[in-house]
Parts: structure tokens; sequence; C-alpha cells
């Protein structure tokens, strides 16, 4: 995909202990302009936090059909969607997968666009990556964490 502008999104996810407290941090950029978001959970996973960024992220576009690059440094996220296991996981319904609940949401956004993951590598001095672990590291810190209620009701499943 290259055609037109592109809004390019850079996600990570972080968790301390796993599960633990977490936080997502994001940067988006669409031509000058720039946008950062973060949030913190009380109990959370690492895995859920990368997809939770991606979503926060989807859900801030304005115009469908959008032109969209995710850069993220989970392989988790990428390799769902650019290897198709998602599409496989959702034709059995999740059965035995982590997070459907993140998951239902994410396709349901990603089918609005036009969207092309690239893996980064963390960790490697990427300027927005880096910003984004640093955002997603500080919204783990905050005092006032949300409640990841998905985690949390898995949780109470077993």
């Amino acid at each position: 995909m290259s055609e037109g502008k592109r809004i390019e999104i850079f996600t990570d996810g972080a968790a301390r202990g796993n599960p633990g407290p977490g936080g997502y941090g994001i940067v988006m950029k669409y031509g000058n302009h720039r946008k950062e978001i973060s949030q913190g959970y009380r109990l959370t996973t690492n895995n859920r936090m990368e997809l939770l960024a991606v979503i926060r992220a989807l859900e801030q576009l304005t115009h469908e059909n959008s032109y969209v690059v995710i850069y993220s440094d989970s392989k988790y996220v990428c390799e769902a969607v650019n290897k198709g296991w998602i599409f496989d996981w959702e034709r059995k319904r999740f059965k035995k997968k982590k997070n459907p609940d993140l998951w239902k949401i994410f396709l349901e956004l990603y089918r609005k666009h036009r969207i092309e993951f690239v893996w980064i590598k963390g960790h490697s001095d990427h300027p927005e990556n880096d910003q984004c672990d640093q955002l997603a590291v500080a919204a783990s810190q905050n005092d006032n964490l949300m409640e990841d209620e998905g985690y949390t009701f898995d949780q109470k499943l077993f």
C-alpha cells in the first residue's frame, strides 16, 4: 500500500508483571499533525496492552477507508494479522485463544480501513517506538489505573 496520504500509528504495550499493572502508548502522525495517547490499567497483560494500543489508535480515526500503517514491536499483533492467523481464529470463534474480546473489537475496526502492519524491533532506538514505550510504562505507574474489564472477566471464569 503506498497511495495517497497515510496515517502512521506507532504503538507499544507494557506490563509490570504478566499479569500486573500495565499500560499502552500511542503516537499517531498524519502530515504535520502528531498525537500521543496513553492509558494505564491495574491488572492486565503485555499482549492485551499491545493489542489495546492498536484498538485505541484505530478508534481515533474519523474517516473510513483510511490508509494506515501501524508500526509495532509486538509479534503477537503483527504476525496474527500479517500471517492471517486472526482470520482462522475468527472462523473458529476464538476457541482456546486469549483475548477474544479485544480481537473481535480489533477486527471490526480493521475492516473499516486499509491497514498495513510493520513489525519493528523494540528498544532499538526507533524514536516513535521509544516514545510509545515511555508512554506505556509511565501510564502503568499512574496512581488511578483503570480496570481492564475483559481481563478481569476472563480470570473470573477459571
